[in-house]
């Protein structure tokens, strides 16, 4: 056991650790970059969605949850959650710190009122939380991605009944 992880709003002051913990985790850059852009783009950016794991005031994870539309036929937009990126320090990966950000950010969105979260993401580990191949609902992706990894979550009952199309994501993660 690693001892007491605490989960909060990330604040201000942390957003140069939280950029190098993106940096450290994926090995690059992009993924900390992306955070900085969803971070200045106040119509998707949810400050109480933004949420690290600390240990020792030492930030060790973060998770963030952004505003997108999925587009039905008769194009009506309808008002869902991306999850990405999610990231820990490598050190502090695989003790259950994902795990527990995707709790405290699913149980943060479904308390703020949302209704459903869509996440890219591994195919064996997402439906952990509850997350379900997103063609259940009939949703695709705005690119070709195997429909096992585009996964989605009705974080209240029936908060995707008779919502179908196509995600559309904020144009910040066209950077990444």
């Amino acid at each position: 056991m690693i001892g007491e992880v605490l989960y909060r709003q990330e604040t201000q002051d942390d957003f140069q650790e939280v950029f190098e913990l993106n940096r450290k985790a994926f090995g690059q850059q992009n993924e900390a970059k992306l955070v900085n852009a969803l971070r200045n783009n106040l119509n998707i950016f949810i400050p109480e969605l933004s949420i690290v794991a600390s240990k020792n005031n030492a930030i060790i994870g973060h998770i963030l949850f952004t505003k997108i539309n999925i587009k039905n036929d008769d194009e009506t937009l309808n008002e869902s959650l991306a999850l990405a990126p999610m990231a820990v320090l490598p050190e502090f990966q695989k003790n259950g710190i994902g795990g527990q950000l995707i709790k405290h950010a699913l149980d943060t969105a479904k308390i703020l009122g949302y209704q459903s979260v869509i996440v890219l993401g591994h195919e064996d580990y997402y439906p952990k939380f509850g997350f379900e191949p997103a063609e259940k609902w009939n949703i695709k992706a705005p690119f070709d991605v195997p429909s096992n990894v585009f996964m989605a979550i009705e974080l209240v009952k029936d908060g995707l009944k008779n919502i179908s199309g196509t995600v559309i994501y904020p144009k910040e993660f066209e950077t990444v």
